[in-house]
């Protein structure tokens, strides 16, 4: 059924716009190359840049070994994909390290501005869009992927400061996105709002009526769509009487009284991964940031025997073999948290899908700086795990300086949104980066 036919029979149906998203799977409304599994994308950011000895495989293609900082990556080997050599070329005002995380996402320059840092011109907010908010964006405007929230914007002890320093996703130009840090606050805003479920609660019984109506006049095959699709209305209206999601899962419980500090950090990071978890298999949303600290980060990994700030330790030269072995530590840490994500989602079936949650999901850690103590932006650690955007998984890949501005083109072309650049255009004459 062609996209006119599709929208001329609705109409003609009568079918509410509230009905048109539990249509998208079938196969006589979908369109045209419709994947019937969603595509979702969490991009993880950790400040101060890598030890690049301990975290570039030496090996490029498929046959490469994980090094010490990626080793809890191991298990999902078959599904990683390292990339050496992508560089965050856009300069203008602001120091590396500003330039490092308000450039990351955006590909373009920071406006003048106010805020100093280091030695060089103090600069403003990015002067334009994330990629995340691209693509959530696209998403967004379309029945069959649109979700109630369409991004989340987490962190983990980022400052209440609002500086160049502390913001990677951006609304639009000169718009940075707060992240929520509380866990308690992410909670309240994902379970938390009776307003919503009074609206939601509105809506059902025309969406059963409209299920009901249309099924009449479908094959058998849609037919049995159309019920699975009438049992998870009924199953939603379950969720407003108990305050809870549906039986895929328990809406979860956190431990109270936890406080924002250095010392919680470890257990603030896997409640918010849990209530994201949570978030995207309820289908809250399928785009988010998730950072951690912020740029020129200054978190004390004291659980780690660590008494130095990350930030501190990151600016000793590399003959310090002590302050070496922890930046190791401290970079393998995160990768730890990373990795206890990916199991999460491999470990969940894809709610009314095909395979596992990780198979749809694409991780992508990344960082403001190559390595910290020169301030480099050449080589940004991107490492990405799982997806669903038709690229080659378990390579390691080796480029020659190339823009990551060619990255951000190529997650957008992974989520059907065939944008011809982003970014400071500059950076994208080579067209999307090719992952094969």
């Amino acid at each position: 059924m062609n996209q006119l036919n599709r929208r001329n029979f609705l109409k003609t149906a009568g079918i509410s716009t509230t009905t048109i998203p539990f249509l998208g799977n079938l196969e006589a409304f979908a369109a045209p190359g419709k994947a019937i599994n969603k595509q979702r994308m969490v991009i993880f950011f950790s400040p101060n840049g890598v030890v690049p000895e301990a975290f570039w495989p030496q090996e490029e293609g498929e046959n490469f070994q994980l090094k010490e900082i990626l080793a809890p990556l191991e298990p999902f080997k078959n599904q990683t994909i390292v990339l050496n050599g992508v560089c965050d070329k856009v300069r203008g005002d602001g120091d590396n390290h500003m330039r490092g995380i308000g450039c990351l996402l955006t590909g373009i320059e920071l406006f003048p501005g106010n805020v100093q840092g280091g030695s060089h011109t103090p600069a403003g907010w990015a002067s334009g869009l994330s990629i995340d908010q691209e693509i959530k964006n696209y998403l967004q405007k379309n029945e069959a992927t649109r979700t109630r929230f369409g991004s989340l914007e987490l962190g983990v002890l980022v400052p209440d400061r609002a500086d160049t320093w502390t913001r990677m996703s951006y609304s639009s130009s000169n718009k940075p996105i707060s992240p929520i840090n509380d866990p308690y606050q992410l909670f309240a805003k994902l379970y938390g709002q009776a307003k919503d479920k009074e609206i939601l609660g509105s809506v059902l019984d025309p969406v059963i009526a409209d299920l009901k109506r249309i099924s009449s006049q479908l094959g058998k095959e849609d037919r049995k769509i159309i019920e699975e699709h009438t049992g998870f209305v009924r199953d939603m209206e379950k969720e407003l009487r108990n305050l809870k999601l549906s039986n895929n899962h328990a809406m979860p419980k956190l431990e109270p009284g936890i406080r924002e500090d250095n010392e919680n950090l470890p257990k603030i990071s896997r409640m918010q991964l849990d209530l994201l978890h949570n978030s995207l298999q309820a289908d809250f949303n399928r785009i988010s940031t998730f950072q951690f600290t912020n740029s020129v980060g200054m978190a004390k990994m004291k659980w780690l025997g660590i008494e130095e700030g990350h930030h501190q330790l990151s600016h000793e030269p590399d003959t310090n073999k002590v302050a070496v072995e922890k930046l190791i530590k401290i970079n393998k840490w995160f990768c730890e948290e990373i990795a206890y994500f990916a199991k999460k989602l491999k470990n969940t079936p894809e709610p009314n899908g095909q395979g596992n949650m990780l198979d749809n999901t694409l991780l992508v850690w990344t960082n403001e700086l190559g390595k910290g103590n020169s301030h480099t932006l050449d080589n940004i650690p991107f490492v990405m795990v799982g997806g669903n955007l038709g690229w080659k998984n378990g390579k390691s890949h080796k480029f020659t300086r190339t823009s990551h501005n060619r990255l951000l083109i190529a997650m957008a072309h992974g989520f059907g949104h065939n944008i011809a650049s982003f970014g400071n255009v500059e950076y994208c004459k080579d067209g999307p980066l090719v992952l094969s």
